[in-house]
């Protein structure tokens, strides 16, 4: 049966760490009055449950690797609307007050470009890019690109974290498994040391037996109090990765028997090149590298961009008005249009755009390799985790099996010394390999699901 860990150290060891994150805030100033070891509020609560699952979602609420990703990725998706909103007319207005000094002979301005004293602009402004870009819409192909590898890299961090939490997750409840053994193994000394001076009270055994017996429950008391240490230090770990506040005051859930089935390798295989956020953000890296060739390519083509203006540019903010040159034609109109088409033909700039042409080429080309690479790499490394896992799920049925041998072997074992048949070493190696095998069968569980884990880093959750 699981015993609790000794409740003195971990309430402090909580209440010290709550109390340093306090210290740390602004607010510490307002609560310098406060104690240090003052139990947090959040250790006063009832323990909060967690699963896995539950672990891996609170973890990506605090990870700064995964939240900086998830903001990148909206950034990206945003650049993309902008990206598709530029292939579209754009419309602004403006309006202006042109005030120049007269020349005093002439209702005219001292300053040719304006035809009066008083001059005044109200447009709207229509505007059209229609270079080869635009037209080939290659900015929202590039914007495509770029949130298509900034959600792979998400993929990524998110499946990094998840393999950093799954790791301290059952880190702790193999510590916790570890602790229930020591304090089997214990309890086991301790009723040798009762048999051992039983028998030596009835003549059966030597003192010798009991000092050994002695030296056994002590040997076992120092490894529950390694074994709690390892369990306390393991739920600091998964503490510092779940809540901003270190709070120790949780429980995880015991999954390691129901761990999930190695699919087949073919299956595997397939999972891994379609999901694989690695392989996906080096093609869409190569495939961006293309479009910037593609966009150097278009620097030497002429680009043709069109205004379309609609308003007044008169001496009068008025519909109608006389001209200060010919007032005798009377009242004209001031509303109209005007349109500007500017073409523009690069000619000469010094080798400017074929060396740009030349750097994107030359990017293009270190992409390819740099997918290859990711490709054979992936390769290697789903083989590799595949056999892992395929090797760890074999040896947890030799485990087991173990398990219950060294069982049935000290319950054997303990008959035979309490019926003075054996020796305190047969009894004392019958518990060392018990303990053993319990130990390295909760560890062969634990590394089965660190390398499913390891391999749902590549292909997704099975």
């Amino acid at each position: 049966m699981l015993r609790s860990a000794p409740p003195g150290r971990c309430a402090r060891a909580t209440a010290v760490a709550i109390a340093l994150v306090a210290c740390a805030s602004p607010l510490s100033a307002q609560n310098s009055d406060a104690s240090l070891f003052a139990q947090p509020a959040a250790a006063r609560q009832a323990p909060v449950t967690l699963t896995l699952k539950d672990a891996l979602a609170l973890a990506e609420k605090n990870d700064p690797a995964v939240l900086a990703a998830a903001s990148d990725a909206l950034s990206a998706h945003e650049d993309g609307r902008q990206a598709r909103a530029a292939l579209y007319p754009s419309l602004s207005g403006r309006s202006e007050y042109l005030g120049s000094q007269g020349n005093g002979k002439l209702a005219e301005s001292r300053f040719v470009t304006n035809d009066g004293v008083h001059v005044y602009r109200d447009w709207a402004v229509v505007h059209q890019d229609l270079s080869p870009a635009a037209l080939s819409r290659v900015g929202v192909h590039r914007s495509d690109v770029a949130e298509a590898l900034a959600r792979a890299k998400l993929q990524i961090a998110r499946r990094g974290l998840a393999a950093t939490v799954a790791k301290n997750y059952y880190a702790l409840i193999v510590a916790q498994r570890k602790y229930a053994t020591a304090q089997t193994a214990l309890d086991q000394a301790r009723h040798s040391l009762d048999i051992s001076q039983q028998l030596e009270r009835g003549r059966e055994a030597a003192h010798s037996e009991v000092v050994r017996s002695q030296l056994l429950e002590n040997t076992q008391q120092q490894t529950l109090e390694e074994a709690t240490l390892a369990m306390e230090n393991a739920r600091l770990d998964l503490a510092v990765l779940l809540f901003r506040d270190l709070n120790e005051n949780f429980s995880v859930v015991d999954d390691l028997d129901a761990a999930p089935a190695l699919p087949a390798p073919d299956e595997v295989d397939h999972m891994a090149a379609r999901g694989n956020p690695a392989l996906a953000a080096a093609v869409e890296t190569l495939r961006g590298a293309s479009l910037d060739v593609k966009t150097a390519r278009q620097a030497f083509l002429p680009t043709l961009t069109v205004d379309a203006v609609y308003g007044i540019e008169a001496n009068a903010l008025a519909l109608h008005s006389a001209v200060a040159a010919a007032r005798e034609l009377g009242p004209l109109p001031n509303l109209g249009y005007f349109v500007t088409a500017s073409l523009n033909i690069p000619v000469w700039d010094w080798g400017v755009r074929r060396s740009k042409l030349k750097q994107s080429e030359l990017k293009r080309e270190e992409a390819a390799v740099d997918l290859s690479v990711t490709q054979r790499t992936l390769v290697r490394n789903l083989r590799g985790l595949y056999d892992e896992a395929r090797v760890a799920r074999q040896q947890i049925d030799l485990m087991r099996r173990a398990v219950d041998l060294a069982s049935e072997s000290l319950r054997l074992n303990t008959l035979r010394y309490q019926a003075g048949e054996a020796t305190i070493v047969d009894l004392v190696d019958a518990q060392t390999s018990f303990i053993q095998a319990r130990n390295a069968y909760d560890d062969g569980m634990v590394r089965y699901r660190l390398a499913i884990g390891n391999l749902e880093t590549l292909t997704g959750a099975f």
